[in-house]
């Protein structure tokens, strides 16, 4: 056995796995939110539509989403065997007084990277799946180039081969696009995927205020100069600001059902 597979073999290799998917993940994190907050601009899913197109279009950005899939499945995978070697590690032995030392995050991850799972392949089913696979119908768009002013509707001319097409007529670009948008905002009226989706991110919010911040440790990033600033990242950033952001979207979209 090589030194490699000895390295990544162990504890330490393990936890220097799931340092490095983790913080990969956070990353795409990031740019995940950034794109899907165009679902907030006021262009009737114009932006966002595009956006989805573009992500699943566009060569490198297919490329990182294959190996995201890989590290998500590797992430999941690494957590479950090391909390399962912890546990038999353990035995029989229950701690009569919980360390106060530790919070309920880091006692939990194994709970919470499982909720997180089920999540992610519930969201994948409901949009990245349908948008690929299934029937997600198109809408047509018409913005003046002008004022900026945009006007939509279901798209009912004849089919067409991409997922978008876009040309200029005159002073008005025209944008035929599948409409993931329609599917997001229909989606978000049962409430009880709405719930599903914030419980998520409660779990995510969990998960990122402990595995951020152990991360940086197990990468030997611990020092009194820099833990402050990776501490208020992992929180206020990580654990707070994008959590809330994912869950503000189904939120604003079921809270828009009830006054269609």
């Amino acid at each position: 056995m090589s030194w490699v597979t000895q390295t990544f073999s162990s504890s330490l290799g393990r936890k220097l796995i799931m340092s490095l998917t983790g913080l990969f993940l956070s990353s795409f994190l990031i740019v995940h939110m950034s794109g899907n907050l165009q679902l907030f601009y006021s262009d009737e899913g114009l932006s966002f539509n595009k956006y989805a197109v573009f992500m699943t279009t566009f060569p490198l950005i297919k490329v990182i989403s294959y190996g995201l899939y890989a590290m998500i499945l590797v992430h999941a995978i690494d957590g479950l065997m090391l909390a399962s070697k912890n546990r038999k590690a353990r035995g029989s032995q229950r701690y009569v007084v919980v360390n106060n030392q530790s919070s309920w995050a880091s006692r939990n991850m194994a709970l919470l990277g499982t909720i997180l799972l089920v999540y992610i392949v519930v969201h994948m089913q409901n949009f990245w799946f349908q948008y690929k696979f299934g029937h997600v119908p198109y809408r047509v768009y018409e913005q003046s180039m002008v004022t900026g002013e945009v006007h939509s509707a279901e798209y009912q001319g004849e089919p067409i081969k991409n997922k978008m097409e876009e040309f200029v007529r005159g002073d008005v670009r025209v944008t035929i696009v599948k409409d993931l948008y329609l599917e997001t905002k229909e989606a978000f009226k049962n409430p009880l995927l709405v719930v599903f989706y914030v419980i998520g991110m409660v779990a995510l919010s969990y998960h990122l205020v402990h595995g951020f911040q152990s991360a940086f440790q197990t990468l030997g990033w611990n020092h009194p100069k820099y833990n402050p600033l990776v501490r208020f990242i992992g929180v206020w950033v990580f654990a707070i600001g994008i959590p809330l952001a994912f869950a503000a979207m189904p939120v604003f979209f079921y809270i828009k059902s009830l006054g269609a």
